[in-house]
């Protein structure tokens, strides 16, 4: 995208010099860098004219070249390249995506006994659509929410009850209580890929957002980024996956999305 700024006297009595800065797809930002005061064609004003010329301090059109005029102009194009180029970059750079956040409203309990499902967000580009979720689609029951893009990836969220893993975490679960990153993975890993995760976890992290840890993972193959936590009485599992091509084309915003998971 590009943006055309142009500014111009509404009096013949100035004008105004341009320069070109180049932008994002070749366009280009036009800006008005000085305006010089030109001279009335009058005997006075060409007199003027004349003894400034011969003191160097105007060209042939009657422009000041003084040394202030100088630094004016040098001063405006740093402040016109410095911000407004970089402001109209990182306008573009968050255009395309939004927030998803799981609506208060939405049914999904996942047995008798079950606290209500504490909302979640995550960012996603906008052409990402949600998919309906099947019980016959792995990960069973236990599925929240689906979301897929044909040409970056996939999205899937799992919430998992506590009691698989201990029956005296309570209705206020910690991710630090159910266990280690290693336990994590390992356990719920293979619901995620549909095999074991034995020799395919590249990483494994620990980050704390708002007091909440999360385990964050990345597997291969098949290419998988996972964020798990826990919150109520449940391990949530977030799980961004793609293929071979998807991931080397769009690794930066599947990890984009992976690192953006919030418990609400």
């Amino acid at each position: 995208m590009g943006t055309t700024s142009s500014f111009t006297s509404c009096c013949s009595l100035w004008a105004c010099r341009r320069h070109i800065i180049p932008s994002y797809n070749n366009r280009h930002v036009v800006v008005a860098y000085s305006l010089s005061q030109r001279f009335s064609p009058t005997t006075k004003a060409s007199a003027s004219a004349s003894a400034l010329r011969e003191k160097g301090h105007v060209d042939e059109e009657g422009r000041n070249l003084d040394g202030f005029d100088l630094k004016r102009r040098q001063l405006a194009l740093l402040l016109v390249s410095g911000y407004l180029v970089t402001f109209m970059r990182k306008e573009i750079a968050q255009t395309g995506w939004r927030t998803y956040r799981r609506p208060d409203e939405k049914s999904g309990g996942h047995g008798v006994g079950w606290s209500p499902i504490i909302p979640y967000l995550f960012f996603v580009p906008q052409d990402w659509e949600e998919v309906p979720v099947s019980i016959a689609d792995l990960g069973g029951t236990e599925i929240d929410l689906r979301f897929a893009s044909s040409k970056e990836g996939r999205i899937s969220v799992i919430v998992a009850p506590v009691l698989r893993f201990a029956d005296n975490l309570g209705d206020d679960a910690t991710i630090e209580r159910i266990g280690t990153p290693e336990k994590v993975i390992s356990a719920f890993g293979p619901e995620v890929i549909g095999e074991n995760v034995e020799g395919k976890v590249l990483s494994m992290e620990v980050s704390e957002h708002d007091g909440r840890k999360y385990y964050q993972f990345e597997l291969e193959p098949p290419h998988a980024l996972i964020t798990a936590t826990a919150a109520g009485n449940r391990l949530y599992l977030f799980n961004v996956i793609g293929n071979g091509l998807q991931w080397k084309r769009h690794y930066k915003d599947l990890k984009k999305i992976a690192d953006s998971f919030r418990i609400v």
